[in-house]
């Protein structure tokens, strides 16, 4: 879940937020051959058009406020077609969007990370073929994602259905045992899970997130919550059956859901931001301290949508494959150091320089990871 403040970023994550998903020098409605600029301040959101042509269209979004903000396009019913998460003040994030299909779509800073955000319509021109019509290549690595994606909420749901169980019977050893399993594959969907933004919120949503009024807090987090800190609640059960019946719910809407490829690379970036963010500073899973296990996860999701477009990439930049797989076995080995039987030690018995090395490996991760959207999309 990434709506939500931001905790303090060590320097070295603040470096991996700063580098950019992807680039294009394609005029996409700039005015100047370049990108859509966009000056996001903490009560301003100015984007220099508000008109593109479709194909893939970038925007350069620079944060020239105090606050830790983010990008958002949305096509209808808030379905997030691309989006920039973590923007620290004065700094400046890369978007690559393939909109294809001709329409109203809107566009949305978040200063704070919370709310909508401030809002503006964006009108798509006209309609071009997508990338996967185009390229059998593409359109493989599409279908072979949202296979894995399908499979995953799957298994997810079976998982957290055990989790749930135990937590209506009262078996607290058990539920805590089983929440980090049971979110392992959430996590590692996750920026599928969060296009559908209503469904995010009511999952992975945090005590302290902004909420409208009468709003409940629910989902794992809460359960994580009544499980660690409060003891069980009298509506702890009925949390947990809003928790599945969220579950089905993102899994009808994600089996009929269309990716695309710029969506896959995005979403491999987003899930290192994820970890820079959340996972390293402690903060994803405050009560239960298991955030090793959403970390390997969020890895584990990077790499299936890198691995993914690996035939496309090998086709348009053979150099690039094989840094990957170097960078992400280097994460790989540096997180079996931290394991503990079928999962991992706590964040609290994590010292400063274990998660100094945690961040230097993210962020050699995240800078090749960094180049797939453009890529893949012919930047």
């Amino acid at each position: 879940m990434s709506r939500r403040p931001l905790a303090a970023v060590t320097g070295a994550a603040l470096a991996m937020i700063a580098l950019s998903a992807c680039t294009s020098t394609a005029p996409q409605g700039g005015g100047e051959g370049g990108p859509i600029q966009v000056r996001a301040s903490d009560t301003t959101c100015d984007v220099s058009a508000s008109e593109a042509p479709a194909g893939n269209v970038a925007f350069s979004i620079q944060n020239t406020g105090t606050k830790v903000t983010e990008f958002y396009v949305y096509g209808t019913g808030d379905r997030i077609v691309g989006e920039v998460e973590n923007i620290g003040p004065g700094l400046s994030r890369q978007l690559l969007v393939e909109v294809p299909q001709g329409g109203q779509y809107t566009t949305a800073c978040k200063p704070g990370m919370v709310g909508d955000g401030i809002r503006a319509p964006f009108n798509v021109t006209g309609s071009v073929p997508g990338s996967t019509s185009q390229d059998a290549v593409l359109a493989a690595a599409v279908a072979g994602y949202q296979r894995y994606t399908n499979s995953q909420i799957e298994a997810g749901i079976a998982k957290t259905q055990e989790f749930v169980d135990a937590v209506k019977r009262g078996d607290v050893p058990a539920a805590q045992a089983l929440f980090p399993v049971s979110r392992t594959y959430w996590e590692r969907i996750e920026p599928v899970a969060e296009s559908f933004g209503d469904i995010d919120p009511r999952v992975d949503g945090r005590e302290d997130d902004e909420r409208d009024p009468g709003v409940a807090f629910t989902g794992y987090h809460r359960l994580e919550k009544d499980l660690w800190v409060t003891g069980l609640q009298p509506d702890s059960a009925a949390i947990g059956d809003t928790l599945m019946a969220d579950m089905r719910e993102l899994q009808t809407r994600a089996a009929t859901v269309q990716l695309t490829p710029v969506q896959l690379a995005n979403g491999a970036k987003e899930l290192l931001d994820e970890v820079a963010t959340g996972k390293i500073t402690g903060e994803e899973d405050r009560y239960s301290h298991t955030d090793l296990w959403d970390f390997r996860a969020n890895v584990d999701g990077s790499q299936a949508a890198v691995a993914a477009l690996r035939p496309a990439l090998d086709q348009r930049d053979p150099a690039l494959g094989p840094v990957l797989d170097a960078r992400f076995a280097d994460v790989d080995r540096l997180l079996e150091q931290y394991r503990a039987g079928d999962g991992y030690v706590l964040y609290t018995q994590l010292t400063e320089q274990d998660k100094q090395r945690m961040t230097q490996a993210v962020d050699a991760l995240g800078e090749p990871v960094s180049q797939v959207a453009a890529v893949v999309s012919g930047q």
